[in-house]
């Protein structure tokens, strides 16, 4: 079973920054996009940034600027790096990858637990 750990919440002062890491516990074949998704209280949940397994990267307007995504394949892991955080950050953040198991087998989706992330001074 493929399980996305999450690392790097916290509690930050407005305009401070955090870095969140999401690595992929097991082995896998292949790892198409990744991204990183977050939920506040009351709210749907909402893509923040993703990036395909080439580079590309995509964000929400709300935090163009500010959040930048990264992977590294060899480690099977994705960052997101949050400069200047706002108190409107505040949510729990969640990872998520389209990832191939075995050659041969279908694309899946999974979901990391997610990591709290407060912005409060």
């Amino acid at each position: 079973q493929v399980q996305l750990v999450e690392s790097g919440g916290g509690l930050v002062q407005p305009g401070g920054s955090l870095r969140l890491s999401c690595v992929a516990s097991t082995s896998i074949f292949s790892i198409n996009r990744m991204g990183w998704y977050r939920q506040a209280p009351g709210k749907e949940r909402e893509l923040v940034a993703d990036i395909t397994s080439g580079g590309s990267t995509n964000y929400a307007d709300s935090v163009k600027g500010r959040f930048t995504i990264s992977r590294d394949n060899a480690k099977n892991t994705v960052y997101l790096q949050m400069n200047s955080l706002k108190p409107e950050d505040t949510a729990v953040y969640h990872c998520n990858a389209e990832l191939r198991r075995f050659f041969l087998s279908q694309i899946n989706d999974y979901w990391g637990q997610g990591t709290q992330v407060t912005v409060s001074s």
